[in-house]
């Protein structure tokens, strides 16, 4: 195989990958890769491809990132975590045995850390991250387009368009549809929404404040970004996700305050039209605020549960505590409080990977359980229904799966990626200086989404942390050619023709 058909192979499956990521638990999977796991991501089909192509040959010939080697120490701490609960006796719950649950926590955190190295080492120059992100678009995009679908039943229900969406949809999820939510391309609508936020809002945010595009295509002020951030706006309320709503608006207050913290001083005519500018800007924040509160408002017409954010407060003899019970809360709780008393029990290295859910109902805090259903379910699953749950708390899950040494070694690889991200932002270069605004974007989505998820299979924070490594690399140590070349093109290096994964327009363009 010539290297130039190697390449063309790497850059289809490459785009393969980054456009299947939104399809979270694909129906069509065999037992010896996950089969019977709740998440299924159809990224793990090209990815198996992309090992031997891109990942065994790139940390054979290339330098590791620096930054990645903070995988290390996560993989020693758990694989000692998860040895050691091999020891401890623990009775099967469900039918699954201890060391079968080891296995398979082990296996989705390869997997994880399979997917960041991937996504670190491929891109070796700009054009390479600004066509990653155009595939990532691409695959948010068609999940948007199937997520509108969805949106009409909900303002407008009608059950025979409901079935027929619902009859796609099994065989894009093991989980049919909801007729109140939508749901995306993934299993629920919590997924789509954590998805929107780690995957494509840290870009579009970046792009809309900063004018900066990845696509030459522009009228006026509007981008590809800008039409991107509002229908995500649009639909991401249909999700009926409070968390994901939360998230989003914090995002673009966190994005605004990136931006706006970079000024520098101006002249008096400089300020003139800085005061000119920021009218304009106020002019598109209130604008912005109109577009998400609106849907907000439209979505709670259409589900009373969803409403109770700010209904609840207009009642008589509110509190914090019924509040929280009036949201749904309750059992979200209790698993938490569940793992932290885990993890005070065996703080040290925690009680093994997955093994969280053997020691669930010893740990759950004192209190009736016939007020917290969902809980009550868990423990006493109907015959077909029998699932070992989950903290739905990343840094929870790691407390009491790998203890206070776990969340350390996890938090000092989240510290190394603000680090670099920090590095982009503050470069002078535009360009770079989106990458980093991106990053630092992706991160604040991680910290926050990672209180309301709990997997290390769901290949998403695990791209947005590999896209920061990436950039990082390729601006830091920049790869030299004898000449600018196109996705498409080959150039001349000691008398060997090769292919570069790059952008056909070959640039961004700058507001």
């Amino acid at each position: 195989m010539t290297e130039f058909k190697r390449r063309q192979i790497i850059h289809f499956f490459w785009a393969l990958f980054l456009v299947t990521l939104p399809v979270t638990s694909f129906p069509y999977f065999p037992p010896a890769i996950g089969g019977e796991a709740l998440v299924r991501p159809l990224a793990v089909y090209p990815l198996i491809i992309l090992v031997p192509l891109v990942l065994i040959p790139g940390l054979y010939k290339k330098p590791v990132p620096r930054v990645s080697l903070a995988l290390f120490p996560i993989l020693l701490v758990a694989g000692a975590s998860s040895l050691l609960s091999l020891l401890r006796g623990i009775e099967p719950a469900l039918g699954i045995s201890v060391d079968a649950r080891v296995l398979r926590g082990m296996f989705t955190l390869i997997i994880g850390c399979v997917v960041y190295l991937t996504v670190s080492i491929l891109p070796e120059e700009p054009g390479d991250l600004r066509f990653s992100m155009r595939w990532i678009y691409a695959g948010c995009g068609i999940a948007l387009a199937w997520s509108s679908l969805q949106v009409l039943y909900i303002v407008r229900f009608n059950s025979t368009f409901f079935e027929f969406l619902s009859g796609i949809q099994q065989h894009i999820s093991t989980r049919r549809l909801l007729p109140d939510r939508i749901s995306g391309l993934t299993y629920e609508p919590h997924w789509f929404a954590d998805q929107m936020v780690l995957l494509l809002l840290p870009g579009l945010i970046a792009s809309s404040i900063s004018g900066y595009s990845l696509f030459k295509w522009r009228w006026r002020w509007l981008s590809v970004e800008r039409l991107g951030l509002c229908w995500v706006i649009l639909v991401l309320p249909f999700t009926f996700s409070r968390a994901g709503l939360l998230n989003l608006l914090i995002l673009l207050v966190v994005g605004m305050i990136l931006f706006g913290s970079l000024e520098k001083p101006l002249s008096d005519q400089a300020l003139f039209m800085k005061s000119k500018r920021l009218r304009r800007q106020l002019a598109g924040t209130f604008f912005v605020l109109v577009i998400v509160i609106l849907p907000i408002i439209l979505a709670g017409a259409k589900n009373s549960f969803f409403s109770r954010i700010w209904q609840y407060w207009t009642r008589e003899n509110t509190s914090l505590s019924g509040y929280i019970t009036s949201l749904g809360f309750d059992a979200r709780l209790a698993y938490s409080h569940a793992a932290y008393n885990t993890y005070k029990v065996h703080p040290f290295l925690g009680v093994g990977l997955g093994n969280y859910a053997f020691y669930l109902e010893e740990m759950l805090p004192y209190r009736p359980l016939a007020y917290i259903p969902e809980v009550l379910r868990v423990i006493t699953p109907e015959y077909g229904r029998e699932r070992l749950v989950t903290s739905k708390n990343f840094y929870l899950r790691l407390l009491a799966e790998t203890g206070i040494v776990g969340l350390i070694v996890f938090m000092a690889f989240i510290v190394a990626h603000i680090g670099i991200a920090l590095w982009l932002w503050l470069s002078p270069n535009n360009e770079q200086k989106f990458w980093g605004a991106m990053s630092l974007l992706g991160l604040t989505a991680f910290i926050l989404s990672a209180f309301t998820f709990d997997s290390f299979v769901i290949p998403n924070m695990w791209v947005v942390f590999g896209f920061i490594s990436a950039a990082y690399t390729v601006y830091k140590f920049p790869k030299v050619y004898g000449e600018e070349t196109r996705m498409g093109s080959t150039i001349q290096a000691d008398n060997l023709d090769f292919h570069i994964l790059k952008p056909v327009d070959g640039g961004a363009v700058n507001e």
